[in-house]
Parts: C-alpha cells; sequence; structure tokens
C-alpha cells in the first residue's frame, strides 16, 4: 500500500511538467509554422511588388558585338537585396571590319564555300570572369522593367585557327593556309572556296590576355525564377601580343567593342 501511494504520487507530480513540456513543444512547432508562413507571404507580396529575391541565379546568353558575336553563361549569388556575386564564361569571335565575304571562284550554284580574300586566322576568345551585379531600380510591379549594372573582368584566353581556302593548282584542287611558301597561290591562285570549318583546329594558337566589362541590364520576366531580358554594354581586351587576322592590315593588341545580348534563365 505504501508503494502504491508513492508512485501515484509521482505519478501526481510529473502529469503537470509532462504536460508543460508537450505545450511547448506544440507551442514552438506553431511558431515555425507560422513563421514559415509570414516568409512565404513575404516573398509572395514581394513578387507582386516586382522585388527580386533569390538565393541563387543560372543565366545563357547569346551576344552581338560591334566586331562579332558570342555566346557566355553565368552563375550568380545574391549576397545583399540589391548587389549579387557573378562568375561568366563567354565564348567569342572578332570579326575583322576589312573582312568581305566573297563568292566561290566558280560562279554561279556551286557546293564550294565562299571565302573572306586576305583572311589568315580566325580569332576566337574564351573568357573567364568575376564580377558583380547592383541593381538600381526595382520593378515595380510583376509587369515592370528592373535595371541592373554589371562590371566584370578576368582573364582572356585568345585562339588563333588557320584559316583555309581551298585552290585550283594546275588542274588539282589543294586546300591551302597562308604559308611564306604558299603565299603567291593564296593571294594570286585561282580560289574555288573556303576550306571549310573542320580546317585548322588541331593547328590552335594561344594569346592569354585580359579583359573588363560593364553592362546594363533590362529584366522584365513577370516572375522571380525566370529571367528574361536583354544586356547592353561595352568591353575591352587587351592580349600578350598583336593579333595577325587580315593581310596588309594593322595587327592590334587592344580591343574595345560594345554588345547587346538576349539573356534567358531561372533562379531559385
Amino acid at each position: 500500500m505504501k508503494k502504491l501511494i508513492i508512485i501515484t504520487g509521482i505519478v501526481a507530480i510529473s502529469l503537470p511538467s509532462f504536460e508543460q513540456n508537450k505545450s511547448d513543444k506544440k507551442s514552438s512547432q506553431e511558431m515555425r509554422r507560422e513563421e514559415k508562413k509570414k516568409k512565404i507571404n513575404d516573398l509572395i507580396r514581394k513578387d507582386e511588388e516586382g522585388v527580386l529575391i533569390y538565393s541563387k541565379q543560372s543565366i545563357f546568353g547569346l551576344q552581338l558585338r560591334t566586331n562579332g558575336y558570342g555566346i557566355f553563361y553565368e552563375k550568380g549569388k545574391m549576397k545583399t537585396q540589391l548587389k549579387t556575386s557573378i562568375f561568366r564564361f563567354d565564348f567569342t569571335e572578332i570579326k575583322h571590319p576589312k573582312e568581305d565575304k566573297l563568292p566561290n571562284g566558280y560562279g554561279g550554284f556551286s557546293f564550294n564555300n565562299p571565302y573572306i580574300y586576305g583572311k589568315i586566322n580566325n580569332f576566337y576568345q574564351f573568357q573567364l570572369g568575376l564580377g558583380q551585379q547592383h541593381i538600381l531600380g526595382q520593378k515595380g510591379n510583376k509587369n515592370g522593367i528592373a535595371v541592373s549594372a554589371l562590371y566584370t573582368g578576368g582573364l582572356s584566353l585568345g585562339l588563333l585557327r588557320p584559316y583555309y581556302i581551298e585552290i585550283d593548282d594546275n588542274g588539282q584542287s589543294k586546300t591551302i593556309k597562308y604559308t611564306p611558301q604558299d603565299s603567291a597561290l593564296f593571294l594570286y591562285g585561282y580560289i574555288m572556296g573556303g576550306g571549310g570549318l573542320g580546317k585548322g583546329w588541331n593547328e590552335i594558337k594561344m594569346k592569354p590576355g585580359a579583359f573588363a566589362k560593364t553592362a546594363l541590364r533590362f529584366d522584365f520576366g513577370r516572375f522571380n525564377e525566370v529571367v528574361s531580358g536583354i544586356e547592353v554594354g561595352v568591353s575591352a581586351e587587351f592580349y600578350s601580343s598583336k593579333i595577325p587576322i587580315m593581310l596588309f592590315q594593322k595587327e592590334k593588341q587592344f580591343y574595345y567593342q560594345g554588345h547587346i545580348a538576349v539573356m534567358f534563365g531561372h533562379r531559385k
């Protein structure tokens, strides 16, 4: 009987504490649910107001430059509500302003490729850069346009690929590039057409350099999760030595160009 009274007393003392812990646990869960609900509602409100809020973004773009064209891929991580750190890859090609694509030598219908007279190298650029994006103006509403300033800089690796042409050498078809030995055939021979895109990839020469870029972005995507817009900017590149693209034209180490890009991607 004595043991039963002691056990009953312990249970009676412990029961309120157990109920209190259970109540505290339930209250803590309710608080977490309320905080989560509040956070979601806040994000929905900001989305309706056109405020760009995200953790990471991935962007792919197609760009047309004043001296060529290219593509880019960018990863971004938001640091503050107005600032994003970005990591970007660009692959572009610079065209010489004197390039003039001519039809093949036979005229009329032919399977031969057009060619560029006097061109000796294709010049590509692979760029790896770091930078930041600063939001200058939010959308105002989800149908508005967000404006951002962007600046990046980093390494630029120039790639020179020999340019080939197809010629008729005493009735024999030959595909040649410019060399001192073949200079007469390359310039004054009977040119049948270009050598094609598949030539010269195993003969690429590298030209290391650096670049800097600044731009404005106009994002008109309706939802935070979607990137949709255009980028307008300028960039400059400097290489370790002069770049030979065309014969009888001045070779340059420094390039300065403008660009406009169409970009699309996603955020999370």
